[in-house]
Order: structure tokens, then sequence, then C-alpha cells
């Protein structure tokens, strides 16, 4: 079994107007990790990420619990075989 992964995200709440895409980009880079942030229209804040697996877990730990302003009432996770699509991690507008 590979120790990376790659993990699809979909937080809701109140995610948006709060520093959340800036919060994951910081976490991002603390566990270096790959991928994107992005908000949604219908509210939610969405992440894919890659890397090594016992990071992308703390990483999603960091982002359970959110910025200051935040308040996650729902983190949808799905779980891929590792990618290696992203070269770094970026904030999608």
């Amino acid at each position: 079994m590979s120790e990376n992964a790659t993990v699809h995200v979909v937080l809701k709440g109140r995610v948006q107007m709060v520093g959340f895409r800036w919060f994951a980009y910081q976490w991002a880079g603390d566990y270096d990790l790959s991928g994107w942030v992005k908000n949604n229209i219908d509210g939610t804040v969405e992440i894919e990420v890659e890397g090594k697996k016992s990071r992308i877990e703390s990483f999603i730990k960091e982002v359970r619990r959110g910025p200051r302003f935040a308040l996650v009432d729902n983190v949808d996770i799905k779980w891929k075989s590792f990618q290696n699509e992203y070269r770094k991690f970026e904030i999608r507008y």
C-alpha cells in the first residue's frame, strides 16, 4: 500500500468570508501537500489535496476545525488513489 494518497473534501457551514482558503493554503504548506482550494457558488469550500496520507489526515483535522470565525457543520471526504497531479497548493478563484 502506498503511503501517498489524494483526497477530495467539501466543507459546509460558515466556511466562506472567514479566511478559509488562506487557512487551508497555510496548513497545506505546513504539511507539504499539493492541490487546491476554492469557494463554490453554493457556499461550500472544496479542497483537493495530495501527498503523504498521514499528513493529509492531519490536514483534515485542521480544516474540520477551520479558521477562527468559521463554523464547519459537515465535511464530505472522498479518498482516491494517489494521482500525483499537482506540484504545489493553490487558491483557485
